[in-house]
């Protein structure tokens, strides 16, 4: 079965997605295009999004293991003022993603940090926090190829971690599922799947051969397809729906405690 990305892997997929980020805004007409997967902003506030968001996850990996992100952090981020200019605004996204990457470089994989998601299936490391900047970046650098008039799908070696990603980082918990316990398969056109299971323990997710008995609902589509469904920046009709399609919509719209 094949392993997740290793961690030199996860830093080099940060730089090549920040990369191709810059690309897109360089080509759009204007910073002030229209976001259509981020409804209200420009491309300028999504620039403003991902470079403050390398900054801020710079100095909590930086800060180490922690109960809440530095303070300091906290208010450079609600204070963050960006250039305006193109050129400059460019260069500062840049620079923003090499603080990132240096932070993730001098604290390795196995540093503690604080994190928002729950421990259930994702380490609070840093890590965690370079495989999920991975997805952060080339998610929002397909937002920004959407607003330039040029999108294309997630590259397949980010995709095909990236649905595993969001499953282990933004779905497991252990809040009770508050409906009738059932699963959701997830079958990649490249070959991989996993199952989500949710029940009165919580939601956590496996790997899983494919096929499998059937799920409450199983969903297939390429990985990258997977990826931007997950995220929200397509709908499940863009997609190959088996089961009940009711489900997904109780997927979507629970909200655990934790």
């Amino acid at each position: 079965m094949e392993k997740s990305l290793e961690f030199p892997d996860l830093l080099r997929l940060i730089d090549e997605r920040s990369t191709a980020f810059r690309t897109a805004v360089a080509a759009a007409p204007s910073l002030d295009a229209q976001v259509p997967t981020c409804p209200g902003w420009t491309l300028f506030d999504l620039v403003k999004h991902l470079g403050g968001g390398d900054r801020f996850w710079a100095a909590i990996v930086g800060a180490g293991p922690a109960e809440a992100p530095p303070a300091e952090a906290a208010a450079a981020r609600a204070a963050l003022e960006v250039p305006r200019e193109r050129e400059a605004l460019l260069t500062w996204l840049a620079a923003s993603t090499q603080l990132l990457l240096s932070a993730l470089r001098e604290a390795g994989p196995d540093v503690g940090c604080w994190a928002w998601w729950s421990a259930l299936q994702t380490p609070r490391t840093s890590g965690g926090v370079a495989r999920h900047r991975v997805q952060e970046s080339a998610v929002h650098t397909y937002d920004a190829q959407l607003a330039a008039g040029a999108p294309q799908p997630l590259p397949a070696e980010v995709a095909l971690d990236g649905v595993e990603e969001f499953l282990f980082t933004c779905v497991a918990t252990p809040s009770a599922w508050p409906h009738k316990p059932t699963a959701f398969d997830f079958h990649t056109a490249e070959g991989r799947s996993w199952r989500l299971t949710v029940d009165g323990d919580g939601a956590r997710s496996t790997r899983i051969p494919a096929p499998t008995a059937a799920a409450g609902a199983s969903i297939h589509g390429t990985a990258s397809e997977l990826v931007l469904y997950l995220y929200d920046r397509i709908q499940a009709d863009s997609l190959h729906v088996d089961g009940d399609p009711g489900l997904l919509d109780l997927l979507r719209a629970w909200e655990p405690e934790e």
